[in-house]
């Protein structure tokens, strides 16, 4: 049987840990990326650098592979639809565009009576005026953003004039809500009914980037099979192939809200490397390759932190490290400030 080879689009830390995932599984993978110094070249069989609309070598990346999926959601709907008429690619294009708009993702949520948090469009400045009862919100653009980026935070009416926003994107302002707590539910999705959802991980958030994840979350038993509920609604709904992350918000009063959908692998799962049988990038990769399903059992408790920016720096000159502790530098060549440049897993 010959070996197949996975085109992974994107070449950051999540594209390197399914490269890792795929070597274990004797999968090749070719990594396609806009980045020259994207770090998952390190850790792929082979790199192809390109724009994301350089058609012929789009065409040349398609050709060499069986199989496409993507690190992350921000890759144009046009280059995948183009390569999807010649591969197959997973997650479908069609989700990704979806998560890709903030609105539509929050309608389809709402249409399948799972809770969000309030939410408005928002086109312009005089949208924002009458919207006193959305506040404090944080106003997102509808496309593209993340790790805080095209984010506003809006107190009150009197903030809006001193925000310098960009109309020429449009908006979603959504409603605080009074947190308690944060967590994500990671599922894997092989088929109809066919999944593995791994237990809910609790995270912490510093300036709307990562900080601190854990299992187990500490959270009522309501919340933590409500949350699986959900992930495996959404997950059905979409006819999802692949790992797929939900992220929530649980309020003062334990309710449970749908923060937003990342059709992908994600920065919260990476304890599920060490902590279980068998990783979501090992699991995403088994689910659109369409190989074996092998039942999800967590080893141990863990907790994961992002090195950001330049937390890496002593661990890269002296890395002393526990036993029960695994480090993962990324291979970043720049060290920027808000920039993950690795993790560190601790098991419990």
């Amino acid at each position: 049987m010959s070996t197949i080879t996975l085109g992974i689009l994107g070449g950051g830390q999540l594209g390197s840990m399914l490269s890792v995932a795929a070597k274990k599984l004797d999968i090749k993978t070719l990594v396609y990326s806009d980045d020259q110094d994207a770090p998952a070249q390190n850790f792929c069989d082979e790199f192809i650098f390109g724009a994301y609309n350089d058609k012929e070598k789009l065409y040349n990346f398609a050709k060499k592979v069986e199989v496409i999926t993507y690190e992350f959601e921000n890759i144009p709907f046009e280059t995948l639809n183009e390569l999807n008429k010649l591969k197959i690619i997973l997650p479908k294009p069609s989700i990704n565009r979806l998560i890709q708009h903030r609105l539509a993702e929050k309608d389809f949520i709402n249409k399948l009576n799972i809770r969000t948090t309030r939410y408005v469009h928002v086109k312009n400045k005089q949208d924002l005026l009458p919207l006193d009862d959305f506040l404090p919100g944080i106003l997102k653009t509808t496309t593209m953003g993340y790790d805080g980026k095209g984010q506003y935070p809006i107190k009150n009416i009197d903030t809006i004039n001193s925000l310098d926003i960009d109309f020429s994107n449009e908006y979603i302002l959504e409603k605080l809500v009074k947190l308690k707590k944060e967590i994500s539910v990671i599922i894997t999705r092989f088929n109809n009914n066919k999944y593995e959802v791994y237990e809910p991980i609790e995270n912490s958030h510093e300036n709307q980037i990562l900080r601190y994840s854990k299992i187990p979350a500490e959270i009522s038993k309501k919340i933590f099979f409500q949350s699986k509920e959900w992930a495996i609604l959404i997950a059905e709904e979409l006819k999802y192939i692949g790992t797929l992350c939900v992220e929530f918000f649980i309020d003062r009063n334990d309710n449970l809200y749908v923060n937003e959908i990342a059709p992908r692998v994600h920065n919260s799962g990476h304890l599920t490397i060490n902590a279980y049988n068998i990783s979501q990038f090992e699991n995403h990769i088994r689910a659109v390759c369409s190989l074996e399903q092998i039942p999800i059992k967590k080893l141990y408790n863990a907790e994961m932190i992002n090195l950001i920016g330049d937390q890496i720096i002593p661990y890269r000159e002296n890395p002393k490290l526990d036993n029960n502790q695994f480090l993962f530098d990324y291979l970043k060549k720049d060290i920027k400030e808000k920039r993950k440049m690795g993790h560190l897993t601790t098991l419990k």
